[in-house]
């Protein structure tokens, strides 16, 4: 189980030295509150370093009959950004291209395109389809979410409560506080700057489930043709 908010200042607090306290966020002491703020920046900052799997969701929409198909807050609530080649179109089975770039965009209304199938770009904080799709079908993308905290009704980009826990890995927020507050003391941060940034590689090395590569192309594994006979008495 992860670490609260608390915990986590705590254990900050006991490793530099300083004395622990009962509580964070209601906190006056300027000392909590200034550690507050570097392990709010640590998990801002560690969210945007990986697409980390405990960011990532699914959205599902329907699209209507206009270029506009919807803002990214209603359609995708708190995304930070959408992963690349996840837009399908789940009732004709087939990807939405895109993201179209600027030039590809305009160039295409300029001329018109009927194109059977939309492609899609992002601006304006809008999801835009062109050529205008059927009112009705299905789509659905992965994105990262914004939102690294939960709390206890929601989530949250910020610590909210003392109770609040990170979906991130606790102990690299300890770690990346350490070095932020003491790089902000003006101290030798070297050593623990170090230590922090072996161990993120290693989580984002970890994170989730990984494919195996290979250099000769393919899927770097082979499934050979196999008769499976059950248990039984033969």
């Amino acid at each position: 189980m992860a670490l609260t908010c608390l915990q986590i200042i705590q254990s900050v607090c006991k490793r530099v030295g300083i004395a622990s306290p009962s509580f964070v966020v209601a906190s006056s002491d300027l000392q909590i509150l200034q550690i507050l703020e570097l392990a709010n920046e640590e998990g801002q900052e560690l969210a945007n370093r990986s697409p980390w799997q405990a960011l990532q969701t699914e959205t599902t929409f329907t699209t209507v009959a206009t270029q506009v198909q919807g803002t990214l807050a209603t359609i995708a609530p708190n995304c930070d950004y959408i992963v690349n080649n996840t837009i399908w179109n789940r009732s004709l089975r087939r990807p939405i291209y895109g993201s179209k770039t600027e030039q590809d965009w305009q160039q295409a209304k300029a001329l018109a395109s009927n194109a059977p199938y939309s492609s899609y770009r992002v601006f304006g904080d809008s999801i835009n389809f062109y050529p205008v799709p059927v009112a009705g079908q299905t789509c659905a993308f992965e994105y990262v979410t914004r939102n690294w905290v939960t709390t206890a009704s929601s989530t949250s980009a910020t610590w909210t409560a003392d109770t609040d826990t990170p979906k991130l890995n606790d102990q690299l927020i300890i770690l990346g506080t350490i070095w932020r507050w003491k790089h902000a003391k003006g101290l030798d941060y070297s050593e623990d700057f170090a230590k922090y940034e072996r161990r993120v590689v290693d989580a984002v090395n970890r994170d989730a489930s990984k494919p195996i590569l290979s250099m000769e192309g393919g899927a770097g594994y082979d499934i050979n043709p196999v008769v499976i006979i059950p248990a039984g008495s033969w």
